[in-house]
């Protein structure tokens, strides 16, 4: 790391050409080439991942989006003679725009089922010769803005459907902006310098800007979300500035200590930005864990994601030191560089509030970890009423077109019809027709189903399909219970003496296969993020207690958080007046991405606060002092570090949208509780608990694991020293620390 920090500040130029260049090209290739995601939820093998591959052989035509024209009138009716020429001209207009393959008129059909009963509401069906994710916004646009162009004082015209939803979707970037300028300022209170400040967000605006392009481009070779790029700005802003942070203080501290700028930034980056390379590996490791998944869906999210925390890494070990040397001596602000002139090197003892918390949590560790236990317990109980599924238009803020489309169609046809149920099967004579004419029959009565279609075959008879509406919304509990009932009961009998064999597909019916899918492969998903998070720390720290302890960290910050997205998303507490629409259950892959975000976000503040201690436990073997030091040098930094985390992920609710606002506070809520509860609190209280048990690795394990060292040369020599202590020194300092513990508790 020496080395390579060197080279970075002797070819500086070089270090920021070579940035500015990868930057420049990746972002060309990226606008060249464009972009390519895919929301493709489907899970090949589950029931309605079979449905869909039948409808899409069996019926090409069907493949293109489909959208939802709505108009409705509270004078009067829809089958009024002005409202009827009005949306026929609107219709054919739509039909003729060459992105349009198809629309359905109600008013072809005197009994048409796309009237409502009262007659104020009507809707139309417009299929796109693309899917969702392959309409250009521009083609939507022209969609909405000739349907709008009917409107009147008197009628009233939405639309609902993956591609309109493209036409609102936010546009720039006022979420970055304003993380990043919140960011500006709290580096610049924290340390005075102008310059100091800006290098850390220029840091991260290249490393992440460059990622971005990459996700672009990586979107040709893989399926990637169309979330993605965004879910990797919120990571690589929050993490590379951070990891920025922590170097830059390194090296501000290196300069007051008297040391020359070079030798200042090749010192931060040989050892604090040993830990930035650590956590940065602990954090593609939990986001690689998605791999195991084998969800095409996910592998495009996890390699995303690591990609920008790879190059937020590099960038901040390579690129930072080379713009440290160009600020030189200005990382301090002027009233540090004139004292240092006058007094001369100094060396920077903890004072303030930092050493007082740290000899408070030091006095009462009992206390705080209750209260800190207490806290994440009841932040942690709304998780137990966790349920996934599918949130819809239904879900959008209030104001949107589409949820305005979404409630008038639920008011006018009844939930259901936002979300439909198709029923697709192989037909292989008159026995399979004459089964399916008497399912049709025999789904009508079915509770919880509202209507169904007629079946309708392909042009060889070889595949048919019918739709079932429920009585329910399609994130409704009800709605998935149909679902299994269907699939359960119903069609089992119906397919009894047949060779039917039909599939559930549709909306909801994909959204639970998901979430089974998700679910059950859950644990062994945790299990493999978890145990390797934890070797690598048993590897890093020559310790079993500190990887198990923050293994338990994680998973309190993990369900905490997620008791916030659940009682905020799921139970609606303030979601409105967020602008995030009303309540609904959580999407199936929100849990499997965010456990290994936060999990890998949750050990870069134990790498940090952990490796301070372990370097003075390794130069002193006093665990008390170990704790106390290392807690008052870094909860400084650590704050600073989790209020500009905090606020890059809470800027990302401005988006406007519902999925990137669940990462967004749910991110932001785990590194508030890692930060100030957790780490400054529940982790030292316990260290001072456990005393020199914290650092204890039987001698034979010792002997056998490779070592992965974070600490410095010097320190590395230090524990050389105090490994070949003997087992009964061993003893002696741990029964000394026991007696004295007793004298404590004893004295009061």
């Amino acid at each position: 790391m020496a080395a390579l920090a060197r080279w970075c500040v002797r070819r500086r130029l070089v270090a920021v050409l070579l940035w500015l260049l990868a930057f420049g090209g990746v972002a060309t290739a990226a606008a060249v080439t464009g972009s390519a995601y895919s929301n493709d939820y489907g899970v090949p093998g589950t029931d309605s991942g079979r449905a869909s591959q039948l409808l899409a052989d069996g019926f090409p035509g069907l493949g293109g989006a489909g959208d939802t024209i709505v108009w409705h009138t509270t004078a009067g009716t829809v089958r009024a003679t002005d409202v009827e020429q009005a949306m026929t001209r609107t219709l054919d207009r739509i039909a003729d725009l060459p992105q349009v393959a198809s629309v359905t008129n109600p008013y072809d059909d005197p009994e048409s089922p796309l009237i409502s009963e009262d007659a104020h509401t009507a809707y139309a069906s417009v299929t796109f010769r693309d899917a969702s994710q392959d309409i250009d916004a521009a083609e939507a646009r022209a969609v909405v803005d000739t349907a709008e162009a009917a409107e009147t004082d008197g009628l009233q015209v939405e639309l609902g459907g993956g591609a309109v939803a493209l036409t609102e979707a936010p546009g720039g970037h006022l979420a970055e902006v304003l993380g990043v300028a919140v960011a500006a300022v709290v580096l610049f209170l924290a340390f005075g310098s102008l310059a100091a400040a800006v290098l850390p967000i220029a840091t991260a605006l290249v490393s992440v800007g460059t990622a971005y392009a990459g996700i672009t481009l990586l979107g040709h070779a893989m399926t990637v979300a169309d979330f993605a790029p965004m879910l990797g700005t919120l990571i690589g802003l929050g993490v590379g500035i951070d990891y920025a942070l922590f170097i830059v203080t390194r090296h501000r501290r290196g300069l007051k200590r008297g040391l020359t700028v070079a030798k200042a930034a090749e010192n931060a980056v040989a050892t604090t930005g040993r830990a930035v390379v650590f956590a940065g590996a602990t954090v593609c490791i939990a986001l690689l864990g998605m791999l195991i998944l084998r969800l095409s869906f996910l592998n495009g999210v996890a390699i995303a994601a690591s990609l920008t925390v790879v190059l937020t890494v590099t960038a901040s070990v390579t690129l930072l030191p080379a713009l440290l040397s160009y600020i030189g001596p200005r990382a301090l602000s002027r009233r540090e560089r004139r004292r240092l002139a006058e007094h001369g090197p100094e060396p920077e003892l903890p004072t303030g509030f930092a050493a007082r918390w740290s000899a408070f949590v030091e006095r009462h560790p009992k206390l705080l970890g209750a209260l800190a236990l207490v806290v994440v317990t009841v932040l942690a109980l709304p998780t137990l009423g966790l349920r996934l599924g599918t949130s819809d238009q239904g879900n959008d803020p209030e104001g949107t077109t589409t949820r305005q489309a979404y409630d008038l169609l639920a008011e006018g046809f009844g939930p259901g019809v936002n979300g439909p149920l198709t029923l697709v099967t192989e037909v292989g004579g008159a026995e399979d027709r004459l089964a399916l004419d008497n399912l049709d029959a025999s789904l009508r009565t079915t509770e919880g189903v509202s209507s169904v279609t007629p079946v309708t075959y392909d042009s060889g008879g070889d595949t048919a399909y019918l739709v079932v509406v429920p009585e329910s919304s399609p994130q409704s509990r009800s709605t998935s219970d149909l679902v299994e009932r269907l699939r359960s009961e119903v069609l089992p009998r119906a397919e009894a003496g047949t060779a039917l064999d039909v599939h559930v597909g549709g909306v909801t019916a994909g959204y639970d296969d998901f979430a089974d899918v998700i679910v059950g492969k859950l644990p062994l998903f945790v299990g493999v993020v978890v145990g390797l998070g934890c070797l690598l720390l048993l590897l890093a720290f020559r310790s079993i207690g500190i990887p198990v302890k923050a293994a338990a960290m994680n998973v309190a910050a993990v369900a905490a958080s997620f008791g916030i997205v659940v009682a905020i998303f799921q139970w609606g507490w303030g979601s409105e007046l967020l602008g995030l629409g009303s309540a609904g259950p959580i999407e199936p892959f929100l849990p499997v991405i965010m456990v290994s975000v936060l999990f890998g976000l949750s050990m870069d503040y134990q790498v940090f606060l952990v490796s301070r201690m372990y370097e003075e436990w390794l130069e002193t073997g006093d665990n008390r002092r170990a704790v106390r030091v290392g807690l008052a040098e870094t909860s400084r930094v650590i704050n600073s570090a989790a209020v500009i985390m905090i606020s890059v992920f809470l800027a990302f609710v401005l988006s406007g949208d519902r999925v990137i606002a669940m990462f967004g506070i749910a991110l932001a809520a785990a590194v508030a509780l890692d930060a100030f509860v957790l780490r400054t609190l529940l982790v030292p209280a316990l260290m001072h608990l456990l005393g020199s048990a914290n650092w204890w690795l039987p001698r034979r394990l010792d002997r056998l694991l490779p070592r992965i060292s974070i600490e410095p040369p010097e320190c590395r020599a230090a524990h050389e020293r105090l490994a070949a202590a003997t087992d009964a020194e061993v003893a002696d300092v741990l029964a000394e620390e026991e007696r004295q513990r007793d004298v404590r508790d004893t004295t009061g």
